[in-house]
This record gives structure tokens, C-alpha cells and sequence, in this order.
């Protein structure tokens, strides 16, 4: 039996370009929503964990004022 990925690929070379591309685009499209759904997941916990540490006090809040001074200090 032929290994499916070869068959497609061979398949879709009979493609005029912009019919590959656009089947490029939506494969890798495809790739990209399950990545960006499991970065969200993880940004979802992240953000859970900062808001559990400042609600149990046991985070470090730094003023905006100081941050910003400290980022144009570092650009100097």
C-alpha cells in the first residue's frame, strides 16, 4: 500500500501553483490552530498562577513608573 503523504504530495503537484499554494496555506494553517491553541492554554494557566499570587499577596508588583525607567535606562 502507498504511503498516503507520497500519493497527496504526487496529487497535488498536478495542481496549477496558486491551487498548491493555497493548499500549502490551509495545511499549514491546520498546524498553526492546534499550536496556538496549546500556547493559549498555557498563557490561560500562566495567567491563573499571577493572579493566584497576587491574590495570595505573594507577588512582586512593580509600579509602571519604575519599569518604564527601567527599560529607557536599558535602551540608553
Amino acid at each position: 500500500m502507498p504511503d498516503l503523504v507520497i500519493e497527496l504530495s504526487q496529487q497535488a503537484q498536478t495542481l496549477r501553483p496558486e491551487d498548491r499554494a493555497r493548499l500549502a496555506e490551509l495545511l499549514l494553517d491546520s498546524i498553526h490552530q492546534s499550536v496556538d491553541r496549546t500556547v493559549e492554554l498555557a498563557w490561560d494557566e500562566e495567567l491563573q498562577r499571577r493572579i493566584d499570587e497576587v491574590d495570595r499577596g505573594t507577588a512582586r508588583l512593580v509600579p509602571a513608573e519604575e519599569v518604564f525607567a527601567q527599560v529607557r535606562r536599558s535602551i540608553q
